[in-house]
């Protein structure tokens, strides 16, 4: 109960600061990356004149369920000067949210569609806002309900059966995969911001420990945005209905999952059915739709959000986007037009008005890949993703604190050992990213040096020329420790000549997780560059106390775009954990808690990082 009390303190605080704006298998797995596409392409500018001069609400809409659950919609259409509705069929851009449609405070209704000719309509999934039923996060029962949303907005008398295009960010770009899939015939077109690709291994379980930080607070936001019924006047009786569900589903669905996290209950603790359920990965291969993905190089969904676009291009049209951003940040593309990239609005425009409205206005000609860069603090264009002209290159934790490309000596020495801890973390680029940016320009999100106090770190000479990294990064740690269990967190920053120490990336491992599915890992040169983790208790492999075997631990580093200038050096550091982005569940602290855990660093124990390295010249 405290946990859920917390999450529902700080979701105010996100309230008051946030703004809205088959069979498949993660891509690439077991191969050598290469790519087919050799050019780049340069951003056109995109913008449209409203040709309506106002927008009309209707509110408190009931679409009503094949199992009589009724969802509330909130809908805006096209208005004259006057307000009143515009007559006429048109294009329908819908969002399916968990954040209240008639409140409008996250991803809500965009006048800047409807004001170009767009009918947009956005609906609460059941057991949120102002529907009726449970919410069970993107189980079953509620993705049968989303192409039933679609039937009632083609028979509306705004579309008419008219071709209809899905937006949003977060929650609402989730839904949208999980729809694309399931093929409606009147659904065109898709654009997803900031979507989550693998529940499991993105966000809820990375490497094996609890997010600690977002899904408290995630749940906590759905909860409280839900509780205002704002069509408590239109509609009393389904208003009290749906805040008695609301209130329901915290005892039935949130509260558990929790609680089952933080403990280690076996069905949400590894990876299975509960969570494969809710990946979009595992079904993004359905999608015949264009699809726009935007994403974020320090969102909470930073790993999937790339791995999403692998899958989608290969059976559709498919565009990437990844800022700067973390969650709030990427929710509404901010800091956009830059570097000739326009608004995310105007993005999603060209986008709907190519896909619903026929129009012959470029945008299948945009980019296919554009990222920021780090180091160069700009956004470039890439001919594809992953990168088709990265190279594999291999760096070595030197038991000296130095990182090199030489290998190290029979027998080096390793550095002293860190303690095994859980709060490890607390000020880094980490804590910014998993707090949902709220950090962002602090110290503790640009520079590392206080989190690396108890961490170990290795650092390269300073560059003579510019280094630049596209894509995941894999690091194989060698360690012994004395007890069954520990936490390894690989950290990848970029040192300026002043000291301070940038965190571009880093990644999260459980020993007892180190089993590698090598047929779903992806390779590079040969190399293993993004291990493939089961995360089942079958796979499960604890230490032998006191034993002090040396033990190899493959850990997946998110990925990430960035330039280390001349002058600067690449650092890796090494430690215990990522509070407050992670935590091993209570059940497994003791076997972690205290222990020391020394990293190897010799010819026959080589710790390495492998990094797809780009040239210079693109």
């Amino acid at each position: 109960m405290r946990a859920y009390l917390m999450a529902a303190l700080v979701a105010l605080f996100a309230l008051l600061t946030a703004c809205g704006g088959g069979a498949g298998s993660e891509s690439g797995a077991g191969t050598d990356d290469g790519g087919s596409k050799t050019s780049n392409r340069e951003w056109q500018a995109y913008e449209r004149e409203a040709e309506y001069p106002n927008t009309a609400s209707r509110s408190a809409q009931v679409i009503t369920m094949d199992d009589g659950v009724r969802l509330s919609a909130a809908v805006m259409l096209p208005a004259d000067e006057a307000g009143n509705e515009v007559s006429g069929s048109f294009p329908t851009i819908v969002t399916i949210t968990g954040y209240n449609s008639g409140a409008g405070a996250i991803g809500g209704l965009n006048a800047h569609f409807v004001q170009r000719g767009y009918v947009h309509v956005s609906v609460d999934v059941r057991g949120t806002g102002g529907s009726e039923g449970t919410w069970m996060a993107f189980d079953e029962r509620e993705k049968a309900d989303y192409p039933l949303i679609l039937d009632w907005v083609a028979e509306q008398d705004f579309c008419n059966g008219c071709d209809i295009g899905t937006w949003g960010p977060s929650f609402m770009g989730i839904t949208q995969m999980f729809l694309g899939a399931q093929q409606h015939p009147n659904h065109k077109a898709m654009f997803p911001i900031v979507p989550m690709g693998d529940a499991y291994r993105d966000i809820v379980f990375a490497g094996g420990s609890v997010n600690t930080a977002f899904i408290p607070l995630w749940m906590g936001i759905v909860t409280g945005l839900g509780l205002p019924q704002t069509g408590a006047f239109d509609n009393p009786e389904m208003s009290l209905s749906a805040f008695l569900s609301t209130l329901l589903g915290v005892t039935q669905f949130q509260l558990p999952v929790i609680l089952d996290a933080v403990i280690g209950a076996e069905d949400v603790a590894y990876d299975g059915d509960f969570w494969r359920t809710r990946s979009t990965i595992y079904t993004a291969d359905q999608i015949r739709i264009p699809v726009f993905v935007v994403g974020g190089l320090q969102d909470i969904f930073q790993r999937g959000e790339p791995l999403l676009y692998e899958v989608l291009k290969q059976n559709t049209e498919a565009k990437l986007l990844i800022g700067p951003w973390a969650h709030i940040g990427g929710s509404t593309g901010a800091g956009l037009p830059a570097d000739g990239v326009p608004s995310l609005n105007n993005i999603a425009l060209q986008w709907f008005d190519q896909h619903l409205k026929g129009m012959d206005n470029g945008a299948s000609a945009q980019p296919d890949v554009t990222q920021y860069v780090y180091g160069l603090e700009r956004y470039k264009t890439e001919a594809d993703w992953p990168n088709p002209d990265a190279a594999a290159e291999r760096w070595y934790l030197r038991g000296n604190g130095e990182l090199t490309e030489a290998s190290p000596e029979s027998g080096e020495a390793s550095q002293p050992p860190y303690i095994q801890q859980p709060v490890n973390g607390i000020c880094s680029g980490s804590t910014s990213q998993w707090l949902l940016g709220v950090l962002e320009g602090t110290p503790c999100q640009t520079d590392n040096r206080l989190t690396e106090i108890t961490e170990i770190t290795y650092t390269s000479a300073p560059f003579a020329e510019d280094y630049y990294i596209n894509g995941p990064i894999q690091a194989d740690i060698w360690l012994t420790t004395p007890q069954q269990d520990a936490n390894v967190v690989v950290r990848v920053t970029s040192v300026s000549p002043d000291g301070a120490s940038f965190e571009l990336t880093d990644g999260i491992m459980a020993v007892r997780h180190r089993a590698v599915d090598e047929s779903r890992s992806r390779y590079l040169d040969g190399q293993m560059i993004q291990p493939y983790h089961p995360f089942t208790k079958e796979a499960e492999q604890l230490l032998s106390p006191l034993a002090m075997e040396p033990t190899e631990v493959a850990v997946e580093i998110f990925p990430t775009s960035a330039v280390i200038p001349a002058g600067h050096s690449l650092r890796i550091s090494v430690g215990p954990s990522d509070f407050p982005h992670a935590a091993a569940p209570v059940n497994q602290q003791l076997e972690q808690l205290l222990a020391p855990v020394t990293i190897l660093s010799s010819a026959e124990y080589p710790s390495s990082v492998v990094v797809p390295v780009v040239p210079l010249s693109e």
